[in-house]
C-alpha cells in the first residue's frame, strides 16, 4: 500500500513536467513565428540560424513559402540530431518546428513598427525569448539551436555565442543577395538575441560550491544522487576548533536551485560558498 501511494505522486509529477515541458515549447514556437512575421519579415530582415536561410530564399522567390522552407530545411538537421543528441531533446524540437511551421502560416505579416533599427532590437528579443525558453524546457526551435547544443554539451561555450557565429554566415549572404543595409539591421537583430538567449539559458556557466557541514555522512548520501562529483576536505572550526567537513562539487547555475535544496533538507545549519567558475579542465559531466 505504501508502495502504491509513492508512486502516483511520482507518476503524477512526471506527467505534469512533460505536459509544461509540451506547453513551453508550443509558447516558445509561437514567440518565435511572431518575432519573424510581426518584425523581421515585413522589413525583409533576418533572425539567422534556418529561420534566416529559409527568410532569405523566400525574399528572392516567394515570402509565402518561408514556413514550407523554414520546415524543409530542418527536416534532415532534425534527422542527423536524432542520432547524435537524444530522443526527447529531437521529439521536442520537432515539436517546436512544426508548431512554428503552423504558426508562420496563421500569424498575419503586420509591420507594427516602420522604424527598422527597432524590428531588429524586438524582433531579436522576441526570438530569442522563444529559443530560450525551448532550451530551458530540454529541447530547442530547431536548426542552428541543435548544432550549438551538441557544440556546448561537448565544450564550455555560452549558446548565444555559437549561434552568434552561425548566423553571421547567414547575414553575410544576405548581404551578397540583397543589400548591406539589411544585413546589418540583421546583424542588430542577431546580436541582441545571443545576448538574450545567454541570460535565459545558462547551463553553461558553472559554479563551485563549498559546503561547510557536520552532516557529513548524510550530505554525502543526498549529494551522490546528483550528476557530479563531489570532494571531501577535513577541515576545522578557525574559532571553535571543532572539526568539521568540506564538502566541494561543481554544478551549473541551471542546477544550484535543486543542489540548495538539497543541502537545507539535508543540513539547514551548513555553511556554503557559491563561486562562479571561470574554467574547468578535466572531467566534468554535462547535462544530456
Amino acid at each position: 500500500m505504501q508502495v502504491r501511494n509513492l508512486v502516483v505522486p511520482l507518476v503524477s509529477s512526471t506527467v505534469a513536467k512533460q505536459v509544461k515541458d509540451v506547453a513551453i515549447i508550443i509558447f516558445s514556437a509561437f514567440l518565435v513565428a511572431s518575432g519573424l512575421r510581426l518584425f523581421l519579415i515585413p522589413h525583409q530582415l533576418l533572425s539567422g540560424g534556418v529561420a534566416g536561410t529559409a527568410s532569405i530564399i523566400g525574399y528572392l522567390t516567394n515570402p509565402k513559402f518561408i514556413s514550407l522552407y523554414y520546415f524543409a530545411i530542418n527536416l534532415p538537421i532534425l534527422i542527423w540530431g536524432f542520432m547524435a543528441v537524444g530522443k526527447k531533446y529531437i521529439c521536442l524540437s520537432m515539436l517546436s518546428v512544426v508548431s512554428t511551421t503552423w504558426f508562420l502560416t496563421v500569424i498575419p505579416v503586420i509591420k507594427l513598427t516602420k522604424d527598422p533599427i527597432l524590428a531588429s532590437i524586438f524582433g531579436g528579443v522576441i526570438i530569442a525569448g522563444g529559443v530560450g525558453f525551448s532550451l530551458r524546457a530540454g529541447g530547442s526551435s530547431g536548426g542552428f539551436d541543435i548544432l550549438g547544443s551538441i557544440i556546448t554539451r561537448k565544450r564550455d561555450i555560452p549558446m548565444g555565442t555559437v549561434l552568434f557565429v552561425m548566423d553571421g554566415l547567414v547575414i553575410l549572404s544576405l548581404g551578397f543577395f540583397k543589400s548591406w543595409d539589411s544585413a546589418l539591421y540583421a546583424m542588430l537583430c542577431i546580436f541582441v538575441k545571443s545576448r538574450v538567449v545567454d541570460m535565459i539559458h545558462i547551463r553553461h556557466i558553472k559554479l563551485t560550491c563549498f559546503i561547510v557541514t557536520k552532516e557529513r555522512e548524510k550530505m554525502l548520501d543526498r549529494l551522490t544522487l546528483l550528476p557530479h562529483g563531489v570532494t571531501v576536505v577535513n577541515a576545522e572550526g578557525g574559532y571553535s576548533h571543532e572539526g568539521n567537513t568540506m564538502l566541494m562539487t561543481v554544478t551549473t547555475r541551471y542546477e544550484l536551485a535543486e543542489l540548495r535544496k538539497t543541502i537545507l533538507e539535508t543540513d539547514p545549519k551548513s555553511f556554503v560558498n557559491v563561486l562562479e567558475t571561470v574554467e574547468i579542465v578535466g572531467r566534468f559531466r554535462r547535462l544530456g
